[in-house]
């Protein structure tokens, strides 16, 4: 039967990766081609010309610079918040710890979508619109990070916090040299999550940014795309030069974002 299992496996990895490689052929052919069957996708000529308008004559690289900016600080951030955050809830004492518990959990249940509105009026009263700062600290409060690694520090016997303590060890003593290390995969799987996350996100920039100096590529892609509608080769080479950093991510780290997504229990 595992002849059977790789040929399926063969199978749905040459159907998942059929899109891109038809994104990448088509991004060096020449403008205006003729297209009569479907091997002329895939007939020469080929160019890079466009890669280089596209490259010169955009804010294309803008974009990108801004997208990593604002997904590594969402990232870095988040899981610095969200480490403390659930330390705090896991093994610290203190009065209605359950109930904040319940708090976090709630802001599962609630649609980002319904937050948008008072969310932006508190940016805008707060003279956050139109800038790095605006993108990056409404994405910090993050319950799933809470609770997913909360649920990795409850793993962490007590008799082993305990015991630095009785050496004289500090609450941050215990969180940086023990907790931390002990939950590195957890960490790390929640910071790639986060970054993907941040990378994608449309709706809040979309809302809170007008100048496109500062557009990030969800924001950014769709305002090139409107100038090529009637062109095909254009738009390819735009989305592969936007899948380039998140194709290396994923390459990268391939191994912790499909243990992230087990651990969390995301699903698509």
């Amino acid at each position: 039967m595992k002849w059977l299992y790789r040929i399926i496996s063969a199978c749905m990895a040459t159907l998942f990766a059929a899109p891109l490689v038809w994104m990448l052929v088509v991004s060096i052919k020449e403008e205006g081609m003729k297209i009569v069957t479907v091997l002329d996708w895939f007939k020469p000529p080929y160019s890079l010309d466009v890669y280089k308008e596209i490259l010169t004559g955009t804010k294309l690289t803008v974009w990108i610079g801004n997208s990593l900016l604002v997904a590594a600080l969402v990232m870095v951030l988040t899981v610095a918040v969200a480490a403390l955050a659930g330390f705090a809830l896991s093994k610290l004492p203190f009065r209605y710890r359950t109930l904040m518990f319940f708090v976090v959990l709630a802001g599962l249940l609630i649609p980002g979508e319904a937050t948008i509105i008072p969310l932006y009026q508190v940016a805008k009263d707060m003279d956050l619109l139109n800038s790095y700062q605006g993108l990056i600290i409404p994405a910090l409060a993050s319950p799933v990070a809470v609770i997913v690694l909360k649920s990795f520090f409850d793993g962490i016997p007590n008799d082993l916090l305990e015991s630095v303590q009785i050496d004289g060890g500090g609450t941050w003593r215990i969180f940086i040299r023990i907790i931390l290390p002990l939950t590195r995969p957890a960490l790390a799987s929640m910071a790639i999550l986060t970054f993907i996350g941040s990378w994608n996100n449309f709706l809040w920039p979309f809302l809170s940014i007008t100048d496109d100096n500062l557009f990030t590529l969800p924001m950014g892609i769709p305002t090139l795309m409107g100038q090529y509608s009637e062109d095909y080769v254009k738009p390819m080479v735009i989305n592969a030069i936007a899948s380039i950093p998140i194709i290396i991510l994923f390459v990268t780290f391939e191994r912790q974002i499909v243990k992230g997504i087990s651990m969390s229990g995301i699903k698509g």
